[in-house]
């Protein structure tokens, strides 16, 4: 029986609940990039943030092509089996938080990762917000949903 979009929101929710971190792919001159990053997820599932610094290659990548893809999974809690696994790929665009909008979003962030105040606080840390499009929710090895928020 296919999930609902109310049933799949519930198992991303309880995802994110215990997963705050998930590996970023950004596309560059020099190819595809992969980073391990601290997130934090706004509650509707729309928006995720994270920080990087100015200079790093994720963000110039971010600044020439704003397509991202970001994989979370709780293989941990799985412990390893993977028929109890679920990976989920995150689809949508990054873009830099703007000055003037950034103290509500760090709020956000910052509640999640309280122990990064000073990284984020750092004049060439960048605040990075993901605008989602859709979720790919990948249980044990064939049960793939798509949960679509922007066309």
């Amino acid at each position: 029986m296919a999930d609902t979009k109310v049933d799949l929101k519930k198992v991303l929710e309880r995802l994110f609940v215990t997963e705050r971190l998930a590996v970023l792919a950004t596309g560059g001159d020099s190819g595809p990039y992969t980073s391990l990053m601290s997130v934090a997820v706004t509650p509707d599932l729309a928006q995720i943030f994270f920080v990087t610094d100015r200079s790093s290659r994720k963000y110039l990548n971010i600044i020439k092509n704003t397509e991202v893809a970001l994989l979370f999974d709780n293989r941990c809690e799985s412990g390893g089996d993977l028929q109890r696994t679920i990976a989920v790929t995150v689809l949508g665009r990054a873009e830099q938080v703007m000055e003037q909008e950034k103290a509500a979003f760090l709020e956000t962030f910052l509640a999640v990762h309280p122990h990064l105040d000073s990284v984020v606080r750092s004049p060439s840390t960048v605040l990075v917000v993901v605008a989602v499009s859709s979720y790919l929710v990948v249980r044990g090895f064939d049960d793939v949903r798509e949960l679509i928020l922007q066309e």
